[in-house]
């Protein structure tokens, strides 16, 4: 019986679906902070559903399109977790690009808000709407300036 593709998996059944050693994706923990399974008693490992996509989509680009270590870990850093995810997907770059946009503007969104928030008790709500509307005006931007070092 196939489990729910919404179970976590134990580190021998994402080994299994990923056509991967078990000691690989230990190793692979040491190398990528991003992956984190779930570990319980006795230190078993549980995959969440992402952690197996995040898994594959490393596999993907070690294995088949020739990056090394260094380099995937500069892709998650740049890129992040959703990009590698989409690329074992095998979704192409047009699918890619909205998918990492908007998790850009949702993480520059909570910067904003942060940086806002640590900013109010000084400031009253006219400064704080005046600072918000400034910050999202860099952050647009700064991606502009971006998407132009990619072209």
């Amino acid at each position: 019986m196939d489990k729910s593709p919404d179970a976590f998996r134990t580190i021998s059944e994402a080994a299994e679906e990923l056509d991967l050693p078990q000691h690989v994706l230990r190793f692979w923990e040491t190398r990528f902070a991003t992956i984190k399974p779930l570990k319980r008693g006795g230190g078993r490992r549980y995959y969440r559903p992402e952690d197996v996509l995040l898994l594959r989509g490393i596999r993907h680009l070690l294995y088949d399109q020739g990056f090394t270590i260094k380099g995937v870990q500069r892709i998650l850093k740049d890129q992040g977790p959703r990009y590698v995810i989409a690329v074992g997907e095998g979704k192409g770059l047009d699918e890619i690009l909205p998918m990492i946009e908007e998790a850009e503007a949702a993480s520059d969104e909570a910067e904003l808000e942060e940086a806002v928030m640590l900013a109010s008790p000084a400031l009253d709500k006219e400064s704080r709407d005046k600072l918000s509307e400034v910050l999202r005006e860099l952050l647009e931007c700064k991606r502009l300036l971006e998407r132009a070092r990619e072209h």
